[in-house]
């Protein structure tokens, strides 16, 4: 994720290595499922993403179990990263259904993603709905087993977060979001919306808070929440992964505009083709990176007031500032 050799490339590497292995002992596989079935989870869900939420959420449980103050009661940060990591599974699990069926044709009919084809391309409409379908389904049966043990505290906490990841994804947020953006695009029943013509940016803001923001933000709080974290450390991770989730929106809007199809691993220009609400287009590229910068900015002070000053958090939001794909 970083653009040059480092600690942080390290980092990234060994977070998303630990989060690889676990989706695989996760994950059911034949014969316990349907080898078909398996087959399309495991294409989608293997097919090489950044592990960006679940490297979120790791990242957030850790800089919490750091940093003093920030904990109800003591928890290392190698314990914090074994109670967060099912979390962060999960979620990357509802993160990927959410790519399968949004590249479906009566979504975005896109047909290319990570550098490859779609999974309804590759394994059919009927096969890729229900992939999404067993990965989010898996995603709560997940969050509702792990981490396992007798401990109340830790039982209470592993409820909250399944809470906070379902409200998240469903209808108040990821869902709702992609609702309101199936109107805006002219693909909802006439009378659904008011198209692209009645938004503004702050509609638009509103919208991506749901659709991409609301799983951003989730993945953060629910680190904060399985490392024990006070109700002070999850209300700032909250707002700094809010502020993150806008700034990786309006850089992927960015991109959309600028990037070229093989390095996105998604086919470029799509949304402009579309006639989709995007910053570039409702406020121009330089406001669109004046926009971009001021969230990164609001993202750091929000960590700063929570005693965060330095760390893995501040790394991944400057990343997000500045990726090219």
């Amino acid at each position: 994720m970083s653009q040059a050799a480092g600690p942080f490339d390290e980092y990234v590497r060994a977070r998303r290595r630990l989060v690889d292995e676990a989706l695989d002992r996760f994950l059911p596989a034949p014969p316990a499922c349907p080898p078909p079935l398996g087959d399309a989870m495991r294409y989608s869900l293997f097919a090489g993403g950044k592990r960006f939420r679940p490297l979120l959420a790791l990242a957030a449980a850790e800089e919490v179990a750091a940093t003093p103050g920030l904990q109800e009661r003591p928890v290392t940060p190698g314990d914090a990263t074994r109670l967060a990591l099912p979390a962060a599974c999960a979620i990357e699990m509802i993160h990927t259904y959410s790519l399968i069926h949004d590249d479906l044709p009566a979504m975005d009919d896109d047909t290319l993603r990570r550098g490859r084809p779609t999974l309804h391309v590759a394994h059919g409409e009927g096969m890729a709905i229900l992939a999404g379908d067993g990965l989010l389904t898996e995603a709560f049966a997940l969050l509702g087993r792990e981490p396992s043990g007798p401990d109340a505290a830790l039982l209470a906490r592993r409820m909250r977060t399944l809470a906070e990841i379902a409200r998240a994804a469903g209808a108040l947020g990821m869902v709702g979001g992609q609702a309101i953006d199936l109107a805006a695009s002219g693909q909802a029943a006439p009378g659904d919306g008011p198209g692209a013509a009645g938004f503004g940016l702050d509609r638009l803001r509103q919208m991506h808070a749901m659709k991409t923001g609301a799983l951003i933000r989730v993945s953060a709080v629910a680190g904060a929440i399985m490392a024990g974290g006070t109700e002070a450390a999850i209300d700032a991770v909250g707002d700094y992964a809010s502020s993150l989730g806008l700034a990786f929106q309006i850089v992927d809007d960015i991109l959309d505009v600028e990037g070229a199809t093989e390095d996105l691993g998604k086919t470029a220009g799509k949304d402009a083709a579309a006639g989709k609400p995007t910053y570039p287009a409702l406020a121009g590229l330089d406001r669109a990176r004046a926009l971009a910068a001021q969230a990164h900015e609001d993202g750091r002070r929000a960590l700063e007031r929570a005693g965060i000053a330095s760390g893995r958090l501040h790394e991944i939001a400057a990343w997000v500032a500045g990726r090219r794909t």
